[in-house]
């Protein structure tokens, strides 16, 4: 055994007692204080082992791209590799939505009684309720709103409606919308990975972004549909100031990426964090400054669009921001202890990512100090680390924040798509890609999860 695969396994037996712990101390918590709020911790789920229609298409998923999807990754032209990331993420994060059944698994999951279909009745008039929004996020307010809809800005419940208004009406298709646009963050990530750090260690990346652990939260949770938005902020972003692109191309993708980090920001107050990561694709960027400056009002022009529109409409972002905080604390977020879930959470991403990115991680956090200035002439590796070690510091943030206690396997979607790319560093891609595979799998059969 090699000294890097002792390190790479070290970071693995860690990550794996980190859960462990997590999970014993957890259910002491819950027992002696039931200050936790959920069923299995750390997750929020509940112990039912069962099987359902989508578990041999999820089996026959994994076997699949353990066997063909390394080789694949790298005989295929770019455009293909693309078409069957998206194509496996699809069937990857369906079947697992399906272990629980066509009812369960998708159609009620955003129809309960804390979730964005539950108000579709109230967006009737949407300019006059997008005025109203903020008086009903307080729990003392008149018909103050669910959770989900209070605790985020009122695009992602505007998304919903816009839905059910075009005759995509119903829990089905909502989870469907949340399931088809969240499969496509692969992509996003891949063609950013492929910008920033070359096109070797995108094809390495591709199976397992594929063949994520996230893919239990994406199908159906609107944080899936959240992450896809903000990864493809982050894409675009990364071919505005990548090198080979016309000025007019990178004016659009500058564009692009400012609309989508806007729209981000009014999906989540919390993916405001995601300016960390755009912070490392500029670093990354071969463009030189003076054409980066070129770009910046469109960028300013494209973020500047959302805003305007919902405030304009009636909504203050800072206003629903601060009232959200007090909304927070008033409920079993101000119970939560933060001792316990301040390391929780973590425990939780590692159910979302897999064991196989703490290796990952590890090897990118030795890849780092090769970083060079300017960090476009680093080694692919170097570059890696940095974007996927932006994406930890933001998550990071927004697990000190407090903000964040529990349920962070499905709220910290958008940052850990971002921590998967760092198993392109690994040897012995099947042996991770089974280790990441079995994760999901005994996950889903195990525990019904709430999201």
């Amino acid at each position: 055994m090699t000294r890097s695969l002792r390190r790479d396994l070290s970071a693995v037996l860690a990550a794996a007692l980190l859960v462990v712990a997590a999970v014993l101390i957890g259910r002491r918590i819950q027992h002696d204080h039931h200050s936790l709020f959920v069923g299995w911790p750390p997750l929020f789920a509940r112990f039912d082992p069962h099987v359902g229609p989508g578990t041999p298409a999820a089996v026959l998923v994994a076997a699949l791209v353990v066997a063909y999807g390394p080789s694949l990754a790298v005989r295929l032209r770019w455009r293909a590799l693309l078409a069957a990331a998206w194509g496996t993420a699809l069937a990857w994060t369906w079947s697992l939505a399906l272990v629980d059944g066509w009812h369960q698994g998708v159609a009620t999951r955003l129809t309960t009684h804390n979730e964005y279909l539950r108000v579709i009745g109230r967006f009737h008039d949407i300019p006059a309720t997008l005025r109203d929004f903020t008086h009903h996020i307080l729990s003392a307010s008149p018909a103050p709103w669910p959770a989900h809809i209070a605790g985020h800005p009122p695009a992602a419940t505007v998304t919903f409606v816009l839905l059910d208004h075009a005759g995509l009406r119903g829990g089905g298709w909502a989870g469907a919308w949340c399931i088809t646009v969240g499969a496509t963050a692969c992509v996003a990530v891949l063609t950013a990975l492929r910008v920033l750090t070359g096109e070797s260690l995108a094809r390495r990346a591709a199976p397992f972004l594929a063949l994520a652990p996230a893919a239990v939260w994406v199908g159906a949770s609107a944080d899936g549909y959240f992450a896809a938005v903000a990864a493809w902020s982050s894409a675009l972003l990364a071919w505005a100031v990548g090198s080979g692109s016309s000025a007019c191309r990178r004016a659009g993708a500058a564009f692009g990426s400012g609309l989508l980090f806007g729209l981000t920001c009014y999906l989540s107050y919390g993916l405001t964090l995601f300016a960390l990561l755009g912070a490392g694709v500029l670093v990354l960027g071969r463009t030189p400054p003076r054409t980066l400056l070129r770009g910046a009002p469109f960028l300013a022009a494209g973020l500047a669009v959302v805003p305007l529109v919902f405030t304009a409409a009636g909504f203050d972002w800072w206003e629903g921001y601060r009232l959200l905080v007090t909304r927070y604390y008033e409920g079993v977020g101000g119970i939560r202890p933060y001792g316990y879930w301040v390391w929780a959470n973590l425990a939780c991403t590692v159910a979302t990512v897999g064991l196989a990115t703490a290796a990952g991680l590890r090897r990118a956090a030795a890849a780092l100090p090769r970083l060079r200035r300017p960090p476009a002439t680093s080694t692919p590796e170097a570059r890696l680390a940095l974007l996927v070690l932006t994406a930890l510091l933001a998550l990071l943030v927004a697990d000190l924040s407090g903000m964040s206690k529990a349920e962070t396997e499905r709220i910290w979607l958008p940052f850990a798509l971002w921590l998967l790319p760092a198993c392109a560093l690994l040897d012995r891609p099947r042996a991770w890609l089974t280790a990441q595979a079995l994760l999901p799998l005994l996950v889903n059969h195990l525990l019904l999860t709430g999201w």
